[in-house]
């Protein structure tokens, strides 16, 4: 059972949000928040699985309230999904670098929210690959985001580095491995060894590095 909290000051939203995902016999709503200073204290009392969280709140943001959940390592599994009213939104790469697990779009399909938690619940990135190439074309184009190298990606053999590359790009482990033309378990032990690798929480904070370390251009994602 995936336990899910929902965080958003809009009543009617988390009355539809909630609507769509108790249909599920796998998903359960344990809480509900309207603030993200609430959904913060629920998430330290409950342990979801999985927060559906809004960027625009009062009392606290969404984003401050990511950051925080991310940095508390008694929240360590929880996975947190951003609510966005634009998928180019300027909070988007925020939520990112804020620890979030990947982003929705609020006029989202209800086949495609209800997939989008589950991969959450997984701790796959919940960016997809059309969706990849623009943020990153639009951060390319900001040159003061660049970060100085970071020894860690010394350690990365050249094979993790072009893993590192499909992550970015917004690719699963089986397209990883179709890619790569290896096996599946080969693929996700790949993943596995460039996030231990990296330090990183999950997969979107590998998207996130790759964004500021170059190891990714415009146009250039998965050729």
């Amino acid at each position: 059972m995936i336990r899910i909290l929902l965080a958003d000051d809009q009543r009617l939203v988390r009355a539809g949000i909630r609507g769509i995902l108790d249909d599920e016999d796998d998903l359960r709503v344990v809480a509900e928040a309207a603030d993200g200073q609430a959904a913060l204290a629920a998430c330290r009392e409950l342990l979801p699985d999985v927060v559906l969280m809004d960027i625009r709140m009062p009392v606290m943001d969404g984003l401050e309230a990511a950051r925080r959940i991310a940095a508390d390592d008694h929240l360590a599994a929880v996975k947190v999904v951003m609510l966005t009213t634009f998928d180019l939104d300027d909070h988007v790469y925020g939520a990112l670098r804020a620890g979030a697990t990947g982003f929705l779009v609020k006029d989202t399909e209800p086949a495609e929210l209800l997939h989008a938690v589950r991969v959450a619940a997984r701790g796959d990135a919940l960016i997809s690959p059309s969706v990849t190439r623009r943020l990153i074309a639009e951060f390319a184009s900001r040159p003061d985001h660049t970060r100085e190298p970071d020894r860690r990606l010394d350690a990365l053999t050249g094979r993790e580095r072009e893993v590192t590359r499909l992550i970015a790009a917004g690719c699963t482990n089986a397209e990883i491995a179709e890619r790569l033309v290896v096996s599946p378990l080969t693929a996700k032990t790949h993943v596995s060894r460039v996030m231990a690798k990296l330090g990183a929480r999950d997969r979107s904070q590998v998207v996130v590095m790759a964004y500021e370390y170059r190891l990714v251009s415009p146009g250039r994602l998965t050729d």
